[in-house]
């Protein structure tokens, strides 16, 4: 089994998405004796924007890129190729004024890649991700789940199913800025979620 855990928060330390992602590689590698794991922390190693430059190196065919274009297009290669080599997909993802954080979304945008990772149909697009399983951890300040204030999770399964990642589990620690007996609580049920997808 091929690991791959993608920390998306901005914190160095103390991130509870990142605790959550950790807690459920360290229990898949448990069970699958064997398993490598890759991790990529977005924060510590950041993906670069899309810019003007980013997209004229994407749209100029391969064979015609200055060395320039060709070095910021294989930057998101390595990305894909990440993705591509993956059983099991981890994301920490947490909720950063009601979306995603700008590290995960740089992420998003460099692994959707036409006729790579999707490719458009007679009936809409089709995913080219497919046969892998994904586990979201999502933190937050607040209480959101299932809640029209949820614009994040959304945005998340959506995006993970365009590209072919449609076997997604989610495991919430929510309330976090709520107060000590708040984050205890949340952090708890977290860590039961945990055991329960995992069991």
């Amino acid at each position: 089994m091929n690991i791959l855990q993608i920390n998306s928060s901005a914190r160095s330390t103390g991130s509870e998405s990142t605790r959550l992602a950790d807690s459920i590689v360290a229990k898949l590698a448990a069970a699958n004796p064997g398993a490598s794991v890759e991790r990529r922390d977005l924060a510590a190693n950041p993906h670069p924007v899309i810019d003007e430059p980013t997209l004229q190196a994407l749209f100029t065919p391969a064979d015609q890129r200055t060395p320039e274009q060709a070095a910021r297009v294989a930057l998101d290669d390595a990305l894909i190729a990440q993705v591509q080599a993956a059983d099991v997909i981890v994301i920490g993802a947490p909720m950063y004024n009601f979306g995603i954080t700008v590290q995960l979304k740089s992420w998003f945008d460099a692994i959707a890649r036409a006729g790579v990772t999707f490719k458009y149909g007679p009936t809409g697009p089709i995913g080219l991700l497919g046969g892998k399983k994904v586990y979201v951890a999502v933190s937050r300040g607040g209480l959101h789940r299932d809640a029209p204030s949820d614009t994040q999770l959304p945005h998340v399964k959506m995006f993970l199913n365009f590209v072919g990642l449609t076997d997604v589990q989610v495991v919430y620690s929510e309330g976090l800025g709520m107060g000590p007996e708040a984050v205890a609580k949340a952090q708890a049920e977290a860590d039961a979620q945990v055991n329960a997808v995992l069991a």
